[in-house]
């Protein structure tokens, strides 16, 4: 009998990109017996990872680590990538699909410092690293008072910066701390109300060639519909705003009862000075119109200056 045909996977070297790829991996086994022992990952270093001593939004643009791994794939070095959802841009290269989305995990951010288990209770003047413009920008609308330095890093890189006392706390994402089985004792989940989440945060989205009949088939398996949906919502709303790493955004839909989609959408100033929101609900099978509306209304609430690049 003929052996199984390998399938590659295209992921970053980080332990948390690993462990998403290793996800991938053992769920298309689970589903496709046949694949044991036929799937392969492919480790791929990005233009972000390569560039770590500078903030994401003076290298930015978007792609930042997908970039290479998208070049591998419409190569064919490797069949699948799998990706953290909140780091790929809205519109995929020529060729390329998004074929599944695996169940969300955890959408909050989570605080992680010995001096505070809220924003609220961190003393006036500390320091917080973060790496990302969204988190920075809602940190400083609610304490002005507190400094925000850039921060880069895979989470054991930053957990071990905030540890030596570079900084007095720092934010991560609660799904990347559960994928990795990481949580630290001082860790402090917030509510969504009090840091709303970046788009499609806790999603794991595959993609593969379009013409890649056996890949679209085997993810098409793994695709959650859910996930799809409230993702699907965000990313549209994401893509009317036409954001990048330089524009503090946040998104978040969250399905009811009834097939109903909940939407909370934020735009800021990097300095947190000013900030809009919108709220909307739709059917979460119409979930791309709910998206664009949001975003839409979003920007007449701005206006056309808010966004733009010097702001």
């Amino acid at each position: 009998m003929a052996s199984t045909p390998s399938l590659r996977i295209g992921t970053r070297g980080s332990p948390l990109a690993l462990a998403q790829a290793e996800e991938t991996r053992r769920r298309l086994e689970e589903a496709f017996p046949e694949l044991t022992g036929a799937i392969h990952t492919e480790i791929i270093h990005t233009t972000g990872d390569n560039i770590q001593d500078r903030p994401l939004s003076a290298i930015g643009g978007k792609g930042l680590f997908t970039k290479e791994i998208d070049e591998a794939q419409l190569e064919g070095r490797v069949d699948i990538a799998v990706h953290s959802m909140k780091d790929v841009p809205t519109v995929l290269p020529d060729g390329l699909i998004l074929a599944a989305l695996l169940p969300r995990e955890d959408v909050r951010d989570v605080l992680i410092s010995s001096k505070g288990r809220s924003l609220a209770e961190l003393p006036a003047g500390a320091v917080v690293g973060s790496a990302s413009l969204r988190r920075a920008a809602q940190i400083l609308r609610r304490r002005p008072d507190l400094s925000v330095i850039s921060f880069r890093g895979n989470v054991q890189t930053r957990l071990r910066k905030l540890a030596e006392g570079q900084v007095d706390a720092t934010l991560l994402a609660m799904a990347g701390l559960n994928r990795l089985g990481i949580l630290p004792i001082e860790a402090a989940p917030l509510s969504t109300e009090e840091m709303l989440p970046a788009v499609a945060q806790g999603a794991i989205g595959i993609t593969c060639r379009e013409d890649d009949a056996r890949a679209r088939e085997l993810l098409a398996v793994l695709d959650h519909l859910p996930t799809r949906q409230r993702v699907t919502a965000e990313r549209t709303f994401l893509a009317v705003l036409d954001g990048s790493c330089r524009t503090p955004i946040a998104g978040l839909a969250e399905l009811k009862e009834e097939g109903r989609l909940d939407f909370t959408g934020m735009i800021l100033k990097p300095d947190g000075s000013s900030a809009y929101d919108v709220v909307a609900a739709g059917l979460a099978t119409e979930a791309e119109s709910l998206g664009r509306s949001a975003g839409e209304t979003l920007l007449k609430l701005a206006g056309p200056t808010f966004l733009a690049p010097h702001s």
